[in-house]
């Protein structure tokens, strides 16, 4: 894999924190002091924050205000980022490996940037990025490839030269189609995906560790 420059997603891909969203509804509830119903995730996994705050709301006759369970929902996420998560393993040796062969590294995730920096430092790999760039200040999701062009410009490289690392199927269908190589990454959280990620990737990476360990950039 030799390239000049990479673009990663943060979520799944750097960071092992895909389990705290998919956790995420039954953990607020604990916390607020209820029984989440087995069907939970199931239940909240189309919905925004709010529409998940007002389900578990009726749901669970809880007394706050929608407002008031976003809010500590929120502040959960927050909690998480700041002090909790953590890069996934052989993270740290691969970014260290690029950054020694000179590859320049952006940040491309649809996290909010406060948490996004927050979430890079906790896990003690901010400083390896030469920036973040995430949907929002874009303005489109991952469904469209504004915030992988935007960084690359921020890279000032060629598609030719850059490879997106990326664990969700749709942002690898978006990056391919804009003319991108991308490297799936695995995470657990999107295992009925694989094949389909597999098939679809220029390279797949089942981990960091063994990558590194390979040495698969040669």
């Amino acid at each position: 894999m030799r390239l000049q420059s990479a673009i990663f997603d943060m979520d799944g891909t750097l960071l092992d924190s895909m389990g705290m969203w998919k956790d995420l509804g039954a953990d607020v509830l604990r916390r607020l002091g209820y029984v989440p119903g087995p069907d939970l995730a199931e239940k909240l996994g189309t919905l925004t924050i709010r529409e998940g705050a007002a389900y578990c709301k009726e749901a669970y006759h809880i007394p706050q205000t929608v407002d008031a369970i976003v809010a500590f929902i929120q502040q959960r996420v927050a909690d998480f980022y700041h002090s909790e998560v953590q890069a996934k393993p052989g993270v740290r040796e691969f970014l260290s490996l690029l950054k020694m062969e000179g590859v320049w590294m952006y940040v491309a995730t649809a996290t909010d940037r406060p948490l996004a920096e927050a979430a890079l430092r906790q896990a003690g790999i901010r400083d390896y990025f030469r920036g973040i760039l995430t949907c929002e200040e874009v303005g489109h999701g991952k469904d469209q490839p504004d915030v992988f062009e935007g960084a690359l410009r921020r890279l000032r490289s060629t598609k030719k030269d850059t490879v997106v690392f990326e664990d969700a199927l749709y942002a690898i269908r978006t990056a391919k189609a804009a003319g991108f190589r991308v490297a799936g990454v695995y995470d657990p959280s999107a295992e009925a995906d694989q094949a389909a990620i597999q098939a679809l990737s220029d390279y797949y990476i089942r981990s960091f560790e063994e990558m590194f360990e390979t040495r698969m950039l040669e």
